[in-house]
């Protein structure tokens, strides 16, 4: 059985190795479908009192549940999607914890303590709650941002944070409180009161965060499911999990942390909320040069072009328009173009959403050039194409001061022409204004996305 365990962790390593490159994603997927499946089948095998009747129906009704999730769930909600699922991770650890901690014969017994059953356990058992629920609620708030809701913390300032830090200290206590009563009845009510306040905590702490921070969260959350599903290792003294609770911990971690270098902004000054709150600035829709054009004149910019480059962000994705985009981009490297496609870090809502968007579409992999990679072949392309992106295109992040400042953007600015699509002049998630739209190269095509490049594929059709 050792061996399995073995097994499993190294395809759980290697599905996450591959998982960092386009190329290799799809495999790294199935490797670590394989480890799961090696994962569930040793902790069966070395299980004692297995019910089967209940394995069974649990992988039934969770697989089933998983696949009719994953086929109805369209692109644009994929965001929601892995946020939710964060959750339910946390959730699972949280709610092993507790079942596990009000079935034990030893803590049912009356004078017999969690800590009686040694440091680790009374550590271990609480901390699985907190996280765990703080990961649950946190990831349902994400969820609402994501899909447009207008979730605001009721409070500001100093205020907030002394609210966050009476909940923590209040999780605090309830778990030492939790670890040393040596009634049953006493415990119980501690685990219910720490799930609660933990709970209240996760909605408090996501809440302010603005929409703009959500790549971040995302993968934060991501990082809290693994650190509970490692905690909840050690309250079941199953080794794999606390590994591969470790590797989702670390994993996340790690991605977040390049979230926050893609943004120029610490973790912390993202947690303390601020990009995309519900403030717009005044002058976000004030624009005194907007030139709008039409399909037609940018087929015409098209044809005579040598190198296009494509920026995607999330109006894609709501449009549905990768399958689109990819049509006109093969159009284009018909008649010899150069084609390729800039790849923001935090464009979208979550980490690597282009990524995903345009796979769909079987955009070729070496045409996916990221940020760092293809910034400074903007002064020499002809056209570039923004299709629904904002801020990661926004040229104010090069100011001293304001909401995106220092943050890394794409240089569209420079190419000879900027196309960009976008039913309107409305902010981004940074809520302020892009001076893109003014500049003398800049042109706006006001139309769905979708709409805008059928009838630039329409048309490029016709000039040949």
């Amino acid at each position: 059985m050792v061996y399995l365990y073995l097994l499993a962790t190294l395809l759980f390593v290697f599905g996450i190795k591959r998982l960092t490159s386009v190329k290799t994603c799809r495999q790294g997927n199935r490797l670590s479908e394989l480890g799961m499946f090696c994962a569930v089948v040793t902790v069966v095998l070395i299980g004692t009192n297995v019910n089967w009747a209940v394995v069974v129906a649990g992988i039934l009704v969770g697989g089933a549940a998983g696949l009719l999730i994953a086929k109805r769930t369209p692109t644009t909600q994929m965001p929601e999607m892995v946020a939710a699922l964060n959750g339910f991770g946390g959730a699972a650890s949280a709610l092993v914890a507790m079942a596990t901690l009000l079935i034990d014969d030893r803590v049912q017994q009356t004078g017999f303590a969690l800590g009686d059953l040694g440091i680790v356990p009374a550590i271990a058992f609480p901390a699985t709650i907190v996280v765990g629920m703080v990961t649950l609620t946190g990831s349902f708030v994400a969820y609402g941002k994501l899909s447009g809701k207008k979730l605001s913390h009721p409070l500001q300032g100093a205020q907030r944070h002394a609210l966050h830090a009476g909940l923590g200290a209040a999780a605090i206590a309830l778990a030492v409180w939790m670890a040393l009563t040596g009634n049953h009845v006493m415990t119980t009510v501690a685990v219910v009161l720490l799930a609660a306040a933990a709970a209240v905590l996760g909605v408090f702490l996501v809440m302010p965060i603005g929409g703009a921070d959500m790549p971040v969260v995302v993968s934060l959350l991501n990082s809290y499911s693994g650190v509970a599903a490692a905690f909840a290792g050690f309250v079941t003294r199953e080794p794999l999990l606390i590994v591969t609770g470790a590797l989702v911990g670390a994993s996340g971690l790690i991605l977040t942390q390049i979230m926050c270098k893609a943004m120029n902004r610490s973790l912390g000054n993202v947690l303390l909320g601020g990009m995309g709150e519900e403030a717009v600035a005044k002058d976000a829709k004030d624009y005194k040069s907007i030139k709008s054009t039409t399909p037609e004149e940018v087929a015409m910019l098209l044809d005579a072009a040598s190198s296009v480059i494509f920026v995607p962000g999330y109006g894609l994705a709501v449009a549905q328009a990768q399958h689109v985009v990819r049509e006109l981009a093969d159009l284009l490297q018909k008649r010899g173009c150069n084609v390729r496609y800039a790849i923001h870090p935090v464009a979208g809502r979550m980490p690597g959403h282009m990524n995903v968007l345009l796979a769909e579409s079987d955009v070729p992999y070496d045409q996916l050039w990221e940020m760092d990679r293809i910034n400074a072949d903007f002064k020499n392309t002809d056209v570039v194409i923004v299709v629904g992106a904002n801020d990661v295109v926004n040229p104010a992040a090069r100011e001293p001061t304001g909401p995106i400042a220092g943050m890394p953007i794409l240089d569209v600015d420079q190419a000879r022409t900027v196309i960009v699509i976008k039913r309107s002049l409305s902010p981004g998630y940074a809520g302020i204004k892009n001076p893109l739209f003014d500049l003398d190269n800049c042109l706006m095509v006001f139309l769905d996305a979708k709409e805008a490049l059928e009838g630039m594929v329409k048309e490029v059709k016709e000039l040949r």
